[in-house]
């Protein structure tokens, strides 16, 4: 058993930059194709520019946020890789603000991306991983398991994505595995705007946001990347409905 990924054919979702970003170098680096998903073309093309991957890395652009879109982006990815052996369904996003100041519509853009999302990827992509006997591995949040003001809606959503994460491995038994990451803080353009946010710099804000783990500091997102490959490969072949903390001992009991 290794972490070699040569010949498996992957899908990573919100894959343009980020943890998503790290996850598919991650992925490459170890043998792997990989389908690389973002918003639009635009996004998705500048990535690949940049890849060390080569013809291993091929775009699957379109939104999450509909069942259409994953569709769309699940069948462009079978075309290009012949098939999927891993599904990691990371794109998401956050827009932070009090219960007060939240309209109906980022409720449900949040929710249509981070939860929606992952259920009609997963749905679309399960007749190919039944198939590859391959797995899925969900990028929820510690937020999806304990509280914090002004992330109301995104506590919510990844709170979804946890439990969703349960039923999933249970339905899709036992030929499918399906597991999710709980990451803390990680230095990402997502958290850097949240620090700005908060306390006026990136560098105020991560001073603050460091003291609440154990190890002190933001983790880098290739810390991330690699309980993903773990989760994804085959020294996890028992795992399957896991929630996978990892935030630096941040929400230790």
């Amino acid at each position: 058993m290794n972490l070699n990924f040569t010949d498996k054919r992957v899908l990573v979702t919100g894959g343009t930059r980020g943890i998503g970003r790290a996850i598919v170098d991650a992925f490459l680096a170890c043998g792997a194709r990989v389908a690389v998903n973002g918003s639009s073309n635009e996004s998705v093309s500048k990535a690949l520019t940049g890849l060390a991957g080569g013809d291993q890395a091929v775009a699957a652009p379109g939104s999450v946020s509909t069942e259409t879109g994953c569709r769309q982006v699940v069948e462009t990815a079978v075309a290009t890789l012949g098939g999927i052996d891993v599904l990691v369904n990371n794109a998401g996003i956050e827009l932070g603000k009090l219960v007060k100041d939240t309209p109906e519509e980022d409720w449900d853009l949040m929710m249509d991306t981070n939860v929606k999302g992952i259920f009609f990827m997963s749905k679309h992509a399960l007749p190919h991983l039944r198939a590859a006997k391959g797995n899925i591995v969900n990028m929820a949040s510690i937020l999806g398991l304990v509280g914090l003001p002004m992330s109301t809606v995104y506590c919510a959503s990844k709170g979804a994505v946890v439990n969703l994460t349960r039923a999933l491995a249970l339905e899709f038994a036992p030929h499918v595995r399906v597991n999710a990451v709980c990451p803390g803080a990680v230095d990402t353009d997502m958290l850097r705007s949240v620090a700005i946010q908060t306390a006026g710099s990136v560098e105020a804000g991560y001073a603050i946001m460091s003291q609440s783990a154990a190890q002190k500091r933001i983790a880098k997102a290739e810390e991330i990347a690699g309980p993903v490959l773990y989760l994804a490969s085959s020294f996890a072949s028992f795992v399957t409905g896991s929630i996978h903390v990892v935030d630096g001992g941040e929400i230790i009991d």
